[in-house]
């Protein structure tokens, strides 16, 4: 792991954590850094938490997409849990950057405790 560089720009640093927590497209950034394993432990912290609030997403989108294409009768209840879910995971992940715009620590009870166990023990 990087230690803090006195010279780095700390708000190119911040605007990188931003990018981690776009919706669907911060995965793959996230992803990167933590296949690298490089980055300050704050970056790490918030790459484990977007890849785990990712994957829930697109777990509970492909299980639910399937089960609205298997049924005739649940269909439109699912298709509309389907979209909130998704909207879901896109206000949530402005609730972190909103948080991360304060300066408090991005943090979700449950998601982030999985994140560090989990995740971290698999992708860290």
């Amino acid at each position: 792991m990087n230690q803090v560089d006195p010279l780095e720009n700390q708000d190119l640093t911040h605007l990188q954590l931003f990018v981690y927590l776009i919706p669907v497209i911060g995965f793959f950034p996230a992803l990167w850094t933590l296949y690298r394993r490089q980055g300050t432990q704050e970056q790490q912290r918030i790459s484990r938490l977007s890849v785990t609030l990712a994957f829930g997403w697109l777990l509970g989108y492909i299980l639910l997409l399937s089960g609205a294409q298997a049924s005739e009768f649940w269909s439109l209840r699912l298709l509309f849990m389907n979209g909130m879910l998704t909207s879901g995971y896109f206000l949530v992940s402005v609730g972190l950057m909103v948080r991360l715009w304060q300066r408090k620590l991005p943090r979700l009870p449950g998601i982030s405790q999985i994140a560090e166990g989990t995740v971290r023990k698999h992708l860290s």
